[in-house]
């Protein structure tokens, strides 16, 4: 008997799924092959059941002769193993980034005389229901806190996007790219920036931008995405109103606020030593962290401690110092800031730290030393990335010379081109 392959990477089976087993019966013997979480996370969607779990659900279904995991989203793991005649997928996967991955998995099977089966997907509003149920579930707090620390677990590097607006995360959200030998790529969360919040308020980064306002882009964000979100915590404020803000931030689903070690009027770590900036001491801010360690109900969220020694020329061992001294009072991670072009010291910090501390995650913010890959910094020991304010900075220069061409032509005509067409816009919103 002929032997006919399909890969599943769905919590929820709807009738889409009963068809495409449906057509591969026809040809023969069917394996289903459920897509492991850590390739999920990378080219699809979080899961919200484990591997074992989907599994057993891919096996109770009529029609399914085998169930077996897939480790590879370019299919190379499974096609090695049992050589189908036959792969069966929905024919969505001819347009888009997952192009890619239809023409690698081809050309593996054609070597052997293989054939590829491209089944209309399903369109109903029953599907559309269904996925809709999926997307609302990993929007819910329980399932979007908790996911920063399982990405920390499953991924090499954690790559997270500033987003500043509801229309920013979705950009964020529904970004894939053909990647790497062909891989799908995309980002992991998103960042919450003080600095991309005020500026798009037309505030100053000085803490002006009060909590309840930046709740409410943090609000505005999570309505329309599931990925999870690290919030720009400033200094976190007062230890009494840090606090309660950790507990509001874990009951939105918030993954994980940064606060960073410094006291009195906000001012970008970027100055550096250009403008006054006060450090606070080890032991005030170890506290600060204890007390907001202290405050929150579940194991999922993170407070962050983001070392501003570097920046204010303090010296490594002073880094160093109080790295250690903040993962002792309960910090769930490390963030080293810097802003010079060289990573030089951001490599030695990790590498230092590294040999005495192997689980803390460290965080890393290349807006400065903007020429380091995430591999590289891997190597180092660094777990998570942030583009911390690149789509406000992309987004300002192109606006501003659009306002400039309509008043110099006195009409929109010759900028139209330049332009996203409003058609694509409105497909953007309404894939929700």
């Amino acid at each position: 008997m002929k032997t006919v392959y399909t890969c599943f990477c769905t919590d929820v089976i709807h009738e889409g799924h009963r068809n495409i087993l449906k057509h591969a019966g026809e040809y023969g013997r069917v394996v289903v092959g459920c897509l492991s979480d850590k390739e999920m996370i990378r080219c699809t969607k979080f899961p919200t059941t484990s591997e074992e779990e989907r599994m057993a659900l891919y096996r109770s279904l009529e029609g399914v002769d085998e169930v077996i995991l897939q480790d590879n989203m370019l299919y190379d793991d499974v096609i090695e193993k049992i050589h189908p005649d036959y792969v069966v997928h929905g024919d969505n996967w001819k347009e888009g980034a997952e192009r890619a991955v239809r023409e690698h998995v081809e050309q593996l099977i054609a070597s052997y005389g293989g054939q590829m089966i491209d089944v209309p997907y399903t369109y109903s509003e029953n599907v559309k229901k269904v996925d809709q149920r999926l997307r609302e579930k990993l929007s819910m707090p329980e399932y979007r806190r908790k996911r920063l620390r399982q990405l920390i677990d499953m991924r090499p590097v954690v790559k997270i996007m500033e987003a500043h607006s509801g229309l920013t995360g979705l950009i964020v959200e529904k970004t894939v790219i053909d990647g790497d030998n062909g891989k799908l790529d995309q980002f992991d969360g998103m960042w919450v920036s003080s600095l991309c919040d005020s500026t798009d308020k037309g505030k100053p980064d000085i803490e002006l931008v009060d909590m309840t306002s930046r709740l409410r882009t943090i609000d505005d964000i999570m309505e329309v995405t599931t990925k999870p979100m690290i919030l720009d915590g400033d200094t976190g404020g007062l230890t009494e109103h840090f606090v309660y803000n950790v507990r509001t931030l874990e009951r939105m689903g918030v993954s994980a606020v940064i606060i960073e070690d410094k006291t009195g009027l906000k001012k970008n770590s970027l100055f550096g030593t250009e403008v006054v900036q006060t450090q606070d001491s080890i032991q005030n801010f170890s506290a600060k962290i204890a007390a907001g360690k202290k405050a929150q109900l579940s194991d999922d969220f993170m407070i962050i401690a983001r070392i501003e020694s570097l920046i204010l020329e303090r010296g490594m061992e002073d880094a160093l110092e109080r790295a250690f001294a903040f993962t002792a009072a309960g910090a769930d991670g490390i963030m080293i800031h810097s802003r010079k072009k060289d990573p030089a010291e951001i490599f030695e910090f990790c590498d230092r730290f590294r040999r005495k501390d192997q689980r803390t995650p460290i965080v890393v913010v290349p807006t400065s030393f903007n020429q380091v890959t995430e591999e590289e910094l891997a190597v180092h020991g660094v777990n998570i990335v942030i583009y911390a304010n690149q789509l406000m900075r992309a987004a300002f220069p192109v606006m501003q010379k659009t306002a400039e061409e309509i008043l110099k032509s006195h009409r929109a005509k010759e900028v139209d081109a330049k332009l996203m067409p409003f058609k694509d816009i409105i497909r953007l919103i309404d894939e929700l």
